[in-house]
């Protein structure tokens, strides 16, 4: 519905207070529901297949697999919020204030929950493979749980404290009925910048130098060696490269991460008025199509993944006993 002046409103029952819906090309608009609506299914869908294989199996209960799990969670729970992110495409929020502030400090919460996870499951690589002796016993699976109930508190808490003036009065910084937008004062952007994104990526690009550099040195004794090692020593060899594609593999999901969440904090600090309409909208797809990239990497990468899978898609997982089934 439009105005008398031809300006379109988001509504239009409030004519005084409603804000004016943005005047977005209806091609662009419509590939972006197009883009955004799949990716939101597949990414819930996907992310939920890696949260029952890794509780549902006992063999999948390792360090590493609750990492994992963490992320999982968080990127399941990125594919439900997409669904608002869908709802603002046309410039208009119809859930009101409160919906918006939840909707904000959800955001932020999950964000904050995965680049601690991506930081954690670096530290793990980080002794896996600089300190493969000491593994099992600095990493066990009773620290991995704590850390990773630290992670998720810690996130509630921190952006609770970041968010407290949003989650108080919601929708003070929107200027007209049906906005809902994302706005932080100067210290508590920097405080969120600095904790939930140059920490954690400064130490997540440290820990996996580290780990390329020793990967690396490690090839290199394995392939030098290779045709002289005795039977015992090709277990500890297949153990190593075991360790090694395990760190190749997440490597490559921190690497993906880095990629797809860099542009959406770069253009944070940047004036609104500098970022165009279609650079916001792909900014936004790249930055939720990386959790619908982490159960891709897996499916590659992982062979247990895959067979999980099938045995999900089977039904076969409801079968006494199937959490003993050999998945690896």
């Amino acid at each position: 519905m439009e105005t008398l002046e031809g300006i379109e409103l988001c509504f239009p029952q409030l004519l005084n207070t409603s804000c004016r819906k943005p005047t977005r090309p209806h091609f662009e608009s419509l590939l972006i529901y197009i883009v955004l609506s799949p990716i939101s299914l597949l990414t819930a869908a996907l992310n939920l297949l890696v949260i029952i294989s890794i509780s549902h199996f006992k063999q999948l209960h390792t360090p590493t697999n609750l990492l994992l799990l963490s992320l999982a969670v968080s990127d399941f729970f990125v594919g439900l919020l997409m669904f608002f992110q869908i709802v603002l495409i046309d410039g208009c929020w119809i859930f009101g204030d409160i919906m918006c502030a939840v909707y904000q400090y959800l955001a932020f919460i999950i964000t904050s929950s995965s680049i601690t996870t991506i930081m954690l499951i670096s530290a793990d690589r980080y002794v896996a493979i600089c300190y493969p002796l000491h593994y099992s016993t600095k990493v066990t699976h009773k620290r991995v749980q704590v850390c990773v109930c630290l992670c998720w508190i810690g996130s509630v808490i921190f952006q609770s404290l970041i968010l407290q003036d949003i989650l108080k009065q919601p929708g003070r910084h929107n200027s007209c009925t049906g906005e809902c937008i994302f706005a932080l004062s100067s210290s508590a952007g920097l405080a969120d910048a600095i904790f939930t994104f140059i920490v954690p990526l400064s130490v997540i690009v440290f820990l996996y130098m580290r780990v390329f550099l020793v990967a690396v040195s490690q090839a290199r004794v394995m392939r030098s060696h290779i045709a002289i090692v005795t039977l015992q020593k090709s277990v500890k060899v297949t153990a190593k490269k075991s360790e090694l594609k395990a760190a190749r593999t997440l490597g490559v999901v921190v690497a993906v991460f880095l990629i797809c969440l860099c542009p959406a904090y770069i253009t944070s600090f940047l004036s609104e008025d500098n970022i165009g309409s279609s650079s916001g909208a792909f900014i936004t797809c790249l930055y939720y199509f990386n959790s619908c990239l982490n159960p891709v990497i897996y499916a590659f990468f992982y062979p247990w993944f895959r067979k999980s899978v099938k045995l999900i898609a089977t039904l076969k997982i409801l079968q006494p006993g199937s959490c003993e089934t050999n998945i690896l």
